[in-house]
């Protein structure tokens, strides 16, 4: 099935914002790590991209819709340019701050007071927004035990990949360690508590992948093969942050590939726990726990373990299969079967 005219013009405002800003910035992450300037800023900016451009591809293309929430879109959108904003000026005005000895960037510091106070508003304004209008935009809540089973489901799923990529790695005792020591505990439950106030950062993006583009593509590409092009241009969307904060250039290319292979198999079971609930806070909350569960139980409690990472071909075979396994399973199930009707 084609894309309609609408369609067409939403899709392109949309790639205008969730890419053209990510390449664009993409520059002047490549000139700030030439100058070594703190680069955190920018992932955490990036994540609101996808959202702001699904909002804006309506607030144009529907602007009469007396269903549309406006007033929570158009604080999303503000939010998504002061967050820009600090990003860019990280690196054309770096200033750092001394924060317990560390040099720390000012422009960071004041993202997060954004991202914190931004989620506050966030939620006000979709409370506020009505039943009505959430249910209307995709951003009701459905069917909490099937959503609940499908969040617990991934919590051991990812923790059987983590035990098994122990194992293979000779690093199961040390796991074992970290599994019992009551700091990891005390992290996990603190980091869920945190999920209310970093809420705009992973909403961000599960607006723009799950609730807008899976559906169009899958209209498009069909039920599977919908999802597995969104994995890529998920991936693809990843690039900047993959050369310039997750590894170092030398290594980006081979993290861009091991970025396709958590996007696409990842992808599929988000896609799955998705279409089981049409509940947009299933995915998110899944994004959260997939980011944040690799601080926690990595046993250094700290979001530093994100950045600089080691990616070597030689990992690539192992993490391909082990994802496909833990993830890409559910590819054969119910909801993917072609002969049933999106929702």
């Amino acid at each position: 099935m084609k894309f309609t005219q609408t369609e067409k013009k939403q899709l392109m405002i949309y790639v205008i914002i969730a890419y053209g800003i990510t390449y664009a910035l993409g520059l002047l992450m490549w000139y700030g790590y030439g100058k070594g300037i703190d680069l955190s800023a920018f992932p955490n900016a990036q994540m609101l991209y996808p959202a702001a451009g699904v909002m804006m591809a309506y607030l144009i293309t529907r602007k009469d819709d007396k269903k549309l929430p406006k007033a929570f879109y158009i604080f999303f959108v503000v939010l998504t340019a002061v967050m820009i904003f600090c990003a860019a000026a990280s690196v054309l005005f770096p200033v750092n701050i001394d924060i317990m000895g560390a040099p720390f960037s000012q422009w960071m510091l004041l993202l997060q007071y954004a991202m914190m106070g931004g989620s506050i508003v966030f939620w006000i304004l979709l409370l506020a927004s009505g039943k009505e209008k959430r249910r209307a935009y995709g951003l009701n809540s459905n069917q909490w035990n099937t959503s609940v089973l499908m969040i617990l489901l991934f919590i051991g799923l990812y923790l059987l990949r983590f035990v098994i990529a122990s194992a293979l790695g000779g690093q199961l005792s040390e796991f074992g360690k970290i599994m019992v020591n009551p700091n990891t505990w005390i992290m996990f439950f603190t980091v869920l508590i945190n999920f209310f106030t970093v809420v705009v950062a992973f909403f961000g993006e599960e607006y723009g992948w799950r609730y807008y583009l899976q559906p169009l593509f899958q209209k498009r590409f069909g039920l599977k093969g919908g999802v597995i092009l969104l994995g890529c241009v998920w991936a693809v969307w990843h690039l900047p942050i993959d050369f310039f904060y997750y590894t170092t250039p030398d290594m980006g290319l081979a993290a861009l590939v091991s970025q396709f292979i958590t996007c696409i198999t990842l992808g599929l079971f988000m896609a799955y726990a998705y279409m089981k609930t049409q509940n947009i806070w299933v995915p998110v909350i899944i994004h959260f726990l997939n980011n944040n569960m690799a601080v926690v139980f990595s046993g250094t409690y700290s979001a530093d373990v994100l950045q600089n990472q080691q990616i070597h071909w030689g990992e690539i075979p192992v993490a391909l299969v082990l994802n496909l396994l833990i993830f890409g399973w559910v590819i054969f199930l119910k909801p993917f079967k072609e002969n049933n009707n999106l929702q």
